[in-house]
């Protein structure tokens, strides 16, 4: 059985049914992330983990005991939220304290804990100082710490990262990747930015309408999605339409050319339009070997983003993206030029309608 279990679980707000037939089992140790767009279910999946939810049916069980109708102080939770949320008449020691305050832990011990978080999130010497004389990304490594000291089961990170600026962003997920790692702490963690929970994620489930579309490994999701809701949302997608020529051995119509599927059954019948898929970075442009289907293309756009040169071009009636390193001694087409782009049958993903 799941470290951490979530079986059934439904919530309804009135006549609106926010998180349905919710399944979900994790791992001790384990850093899941649940992913989606605003309104998906998400937050209120973690909220009713944290106890602030009651599930309207389903239920959650922690290391094999069932917490459902417990309230949140019972469940042993560290919640890292959103807003920081500490409290401004505190110093950053007694913030960090709170919980074991609050649990009764003697003085020498929460002392002798504080110092240890303080130590465990890069901040030894600041405890003295108050909120209102921190940076934001001090401010969240604070409220991480105070998450952490009571040693809780399990971590639940409500998108804490989503006030800070880019830079302090991605140094502070990495961290706190690290720390969760090295406290072998399991942990769910709520965002609507795929290249977080791509960048530090056990395993993604990815929601849409209060229902997990699909749970997998990012690279799993990345490269097999399920569902077309998946593979719009998780990254940038081309899209094309094709037609349906011999569905039992993979052959369709593409702008006039044929090309078969290797690695995917069709699941429709001779003449049926099916919808094609391609990464960016799964399509080059000009020829190239190992790339067995060409397409004659105009470039539209061009934007230089440093190491990677995003190229637009229009492809048979569709505009597509794709994706090329950058190189001093070839810059890229101009705009409105002609130009091929080519790509290996292997890399293109048929979408479920």
């Amino acid at each position: 059985m799941a470290f951490l279990d979530l079986s059934k679980l439904e919530k309804t707000f009135g006549t609106n049914r926010v998180v349905k037939d919710f399944n979900l089992g994790i791992d001790k140790g384990e850093f899941v992330s649940l992913l989606g767009p605003s309104g998906c279910g998400k937050t209120t999946v973690l909220r009713m983990v944290a106890g602030f939810e009651t599930p309207t049916s389903g239920s959650i069980s922690i290391d094999g005991q069932d917490v459902t109708d417990q309230r949140t102080n019972q469940r042993a939770i560290g919640m890292m939220f959103q807003a920081y949320a500490l409290f401004p008449n505190m110093t950053v020691a007694d913030n960090v304290a709170f919980g074991l305050a609050v649990k009764g832990v003697p003085k020498a011990e929460r002392t002798a804990r504080v110092t240890e978080m303080l130590q465990l999130i890069g901040l030894p010497d600041l405890g003295s100082r108050f909120p209102f004389q921190l940076s934001g990304g001090q401010q969240q490594r604070v409220a991480l710490a105070r998450a952490l000291a009571p040693s809780p089961r399990v971590l639940l990170l409500d998108e804490p990262l989503s006030a800070l600026d880019a830079k302090v962003r991605v140094s502070l997920r990495n961290e706190i990747r690290e720390i969760q790692r090295e406290l072998g702490i399991t942990t769910i963690f709520v965002t609507p930015d795929q290249e977080e929970a791509m960048s530090v994620s056990d395993r993604i489930v990815v929601m849409n309408g209060g229902i997990a579309e699909q749970a997998g490994a990012p690279f799993e999701i990345y490269n097999n999605p399920r569902t077309r809701f998946v593979a719009g949302f998780v990254g940038t997608l081309n899209m094309f339409s094709a037609t349906v020529e011999a569905p039992e051995s993979g052959l369709l119509t593409l702008a006039g050319q044929s090309l078969t599927l290797t690695k995917t059954a069709i699941a429709a019948r001779k003449g049926d339009t099916v919808t094609l898929a391609l990464r960016p970075e799964a399509i080059q442009l000009g020829r190239a070997e190992g790339r067995d289907f060409v397409l004659p293309a105009t470039i539209e756009e061009v934007h230089f983003l440093g190491s990677v040169i995003r190229i637009k071009a229009r492809v048979a009636g569709t505009v597509v993206a794709l994706d090329t390193f950058n190189r001093p001694d070839q810059p890229p087409p101009p705009v409105g030029s002609s130009a091929e782009i080519s790509f290996a049958a292997d890399d293109v993903i048929l979408l479920p309608e």
